[in-house]
């Protein structure tokens, strides 16, 4: 079953599991953009006062295939892994109690990601290129902080955007020499910071 299919799936469900839902003391949200790159990223929001909140996303990329210069995609490597983000909301509004309104979120981050296939390299004796099996991983530990708006629709539909810094330590792991942090997916390329964001859609109950 394709990562997409799977999010419909889910949503369905929740939203049955959603009727007649009155108070809104928890959501359960999926981001909406990360099926783009075979990620399904799902959160769950508790209420733990009228101005704060505790969040636990979690994330899990199945085989990626992503551009490269093989003449057999089929060969082309492909990533997979997980990812845990735990963050504390802080909600601003006057009007609205939590889960509702602008908030800010200062957040933790792990992730881990695992790509295999193959690996294109270049022999200085023969002077050709030749292909072996490829297999290097990334564990990536950080944070950051988010400010972010959440609309609850009728008591029951949850709309969730945020945007904010992040810093991430990354290190890699590889039985060959040609891969960097840019590979796995393109999220620490370059320098450790970076922009988290997102949009995600779900049920509160």
């Amino acid at each position: 079953m394709s990562t997409t299919k799977a999010y419909g799936l889910l949503l369905g469900t929740l939203f049955c599991g959603a009727a007649g839902a009155q108070a809104q003391n928890n959501a359960v949200k999926i981001d909406i953009f990360q099926p783009i790159v075979n990620t399904a990223a799902l959160s769950y929001e508790h209420k733990l006062s009228e101005s704060s909140s505790f969040q636990l996303g979690l994330s899990f990329t199945i085989n990626y295939r992503e551009d490269s210069n093989f003449s057999n995609n089929s060969e082309s490597p492909k990533t997979s892994g997980f990812g845990i983000t735990p963050e504390y909301r802080l909600y601003l509004s006057e009007k609205h109690p939590a889960l509702e309104g602008f908030y800010v979120a200062p957040y933790l981050r792990y992730q881990h990601l695992n790509k295999t296939g193959k690996s294109e390299e270049y022999n200085p004796v023969t002077n050709t290129f030749y292909r072996r099996d490829l297999d290097a991983s990334l564990n990536a530990f950080g944070g950051g902080v988010v400010v972010g708006r959440h609309w609850i629709f009728k008591q029951r539909f949850s709309l969730d955007g945020y945007l904010g810094p992040s810093y991430m330590v990354s290190g890699i792991s590889s039985n060959v020499d040609n891969i960097n942090r840019g590979d796995f997916l393109g999220y620490y390329e370059g320098s450790n910071y970076g922009i988290r964001a997102g949009v995600s859609f779900g049920v509160a109950f």
